[in-house]
């Protein structure tokens, strides 16, 4: 029988959800309660146990009833990693809602996401929504290679901080290229991004179709997408991330939000998330990869037929100087511009399903693979 780890008592060990033990927590977390109504709370310990409330809540909704471990970090552990969050450990591209640092911990590096209140974001509720959002799908996501991995997360300071594995290259600019002293270590070449495109395909068909319901990722863009030593991609960033109820093929909402260059028309005009909002996301990210320009810049000029647009005039310069002249190489990006444009069709009904996405992607990948063989 596995024994239940008291997660708001014990600090530095393993959140533990077994089958059959969700009453027994509630139970513990009561008497928490309980007992401290007759002591004066921290700052600390009053977030500590709103934050972890609403997590368990979540997590118990969320996971069906299997056991998912995540490792539980005190501020104390977060602040000596990262030198108590010392700007020079902050991660490039960071959002206006969270800030991501590097930093040490049992000597490992990993990557601390800590959510901030912002004037554009005041609302310390949505803001501790959308946080412990991130903690749920991230440990659902985790077990998958292409995701960011969620090592553990921290509920003492005012809004919930997550804990990632380490991503050594960083992560990806918003033309696509990582950030390196010189111009040779930031740029990408063209196999790395046909295979990052394919990967991240893998992971979004993966967010889609492997749970009870689709989940749905709603701010996938460049700064979502870390990479590893090996140029792996890694996903991560799921705050916005929104679950298809049952026997529904759209949620709607009155408030939108979205990331720049990436947003959905068809969401922006009906406020309807579907599968296919992060298909048009992928097909920006994809113009992205194959021109090296930011994803406002790259979208506006795809509005086209593919009768109008020329190969030479859109791709990378330096991508076709890696690829050569070659019939087959060029068919290749031929066909990965005509799937970007199908994901970024204005209507839903004309744009593919992540899952012949990515089977499109594999067919290109493998082509690749054969001409550099031959």
């Amino acid at each position: 029988m596995v024994q239940l780890v008291h997660v708001l008592s014990c600090p530095c060990r393993l959140l533990i959800l077994p089958r059959g033990s969700y009453l027994l927590l509630l139970v513990s977390i009561s008497n928490r309660f309980s007992l401290l109504q007759c002591v004066r709370k921290s700052g600390r310990e009053r977030s500590l146990l709103k934050n972890g409330s609403i997590l368990l809540k979540d997590l118990i909704a969320s996971c069906d009833g299997k056991s998912t471990p995540i490792r539980y970090y005190s501020a104390a552990e977060l602040v000596r990693a990262t030198n108590n969050f010392d700007p020079c450990c902050i991660v490039e591209e960071a959002s206006v809602y969270y800030t991501m640092f590097r930093g040490i911990l049992d000597d490992q590096t990993i990557i601390v996401k800590k959510y901030i209140i912002t004037r554009d974001w005041p609302d310390k509720d949505e803001a501790r929504s959308w946080a412990i959002r991130d903690i749920v799908i991230s440990m659902q996501m985790s077990t998958h290679k292409n995701a960011l991995k969620l090592l553990g997360c921290c509920l003492e300071f005012s809004l919930p901080a997550l804990v990632h594995e380490g991503a050594a290259k960083g992560v990806l600019r918003d033309d696509g290229s990582l950030s390196g002293d010189d111009e040779s270590q930031s740029f990408l070449p063209w196999k790395t991004r046909l295979r990052i495109a394919k990967q991240l395909a893998n992971a979004l068909t993966y967010l889609h179709t492997a749970f009870s319901r689709p989940i749905i990722h709603r701010g996938l863009s460049s700064s979502c997408i870390f990479l590893d030593d090996d140029y792996v991609p890694k996903l991560s960033n799921f705050s916005f991330s929104i679950t298809i109820p049952p026997k529904q093929s759209h949620v709607e909402e009155d408030t939108l939000k979205w990331t720049n260059g990436y947003a959905d028309p068809n969401y922006l005009a009906t406020g309807y998330i579907t599968e296919k909002t992060d298909v048009y996301s992928f097909g920006v990210l994809l113009l992205v990869l194959l021109t090296g320009r930011t994803a406002i810049t790259a979208n506006l000029k795809f509005h086209l037929s593919d009768s109008q647009i020329q190969i030479h005039n859109i791709v990378d310069p330096k991508i076709f100087e890696e690829v050569g002249e070659a019939e087959q190489e060029q068919q290749q990006l031929r066909d990965f511009l005509a799937l970007a444009l199908s994901c970024i069709q204005t209507q839903n009904e004309g744009r593919p399903y992540m899952i012949d996405v990515a089977k499109e992607l594999l067919r290109i990948h493998k082509s690749y693979l054969a001409c550099a063989l031959a």
